[in-house]
């Protein structure tokens, strides 16, 4: 029986589809390390970062580093920078993936691909976190467009100013609604810096 067809082979796609995973999250579903040595001896698995490999042939896509991340930080959210990038809001290339945990979560340090981690307050983490896929198929967690530029807002400090302000308006041009943004920036806490941007845009 050809490998591509063995019960463990199968048992990772079905429970990883394209996306990278963890060597533990494989361990866990009842593959011995062993195996999961040989597969990568052997070319059927890929490694894609510390402790991270994916099935042969599954990426890797130009947003693959997201996924990757991901994997990595599973409760963790692709923010800031890289957020507005995914959503072309942005003409920045990141040269590291910015990712978000909730305030009290362990700090992973992540050498490959490059990673800046923030820490976010936990009672807001979750709003507007979504699950998105790259261009080869791999899901990742990241904050909404308009959560973006929410944040980009009040965090001007870590994106760049001029990022956070291109990408508003960059969002604006789209024609969304200014008031979306200001209920979203009331609930996160950045109202009165998106405001004043605001005003001045629709001047």
């Amino acid at each position: 029986m050809p490998e591509s067809d063995s019960p463990t082979i199968t048992l990772l796609r079905e429970r990883f589809d394209a996306r990278p995973f963890r060597v533990s999250e494989a361990v866990a579903a009842g593959i011995s390390r062993t195996t999961l040595h040989r597969l990568r001896e052997r070319g059927t698995l890929e490694p894609a970062g510390r402790g991270i490999v994916r099935l042969a042939g599954t990426g890797m896509g130009m947003l693959s580093e997201l996924a990757v991340v991901s994997a990595r930080v599973p409760s963790g959210t692709i923010c800031l920078n890289s957020a507005l990038a995914y959503w072309d809001l942005t003409d920045e290339i990141p040269a590291q993936v910015h990712v978000a945990l909730p305030r009290g979560a362990r700090r992973p340090v992540i050498e490959q691909p490059i990673t800046k981690v923030h820490v976010f307050d936990a009672r807001t983490f979750e709003l507007e976190r979504d699950q998105a896929r790259t261009d080869a198929d791999e899901p990742f967690w990241i904050y909404s467009a308009e959560r973006s530029v929410v944040d980009s807002m009040r965090m001007s400090r870590w994106v760049g100013r001029d990022v956070a302000l291109h990408a508003l308006r960059r969002y604006m041009e789209r024609g969304a609604s200014p008031a979306r943004l200001a209920e979203l920036g009331r609930g996160l806490g950045g109202g009165a810096w998106l405001r004043s941007a605001l005003e001045v845009l629709l001047s």
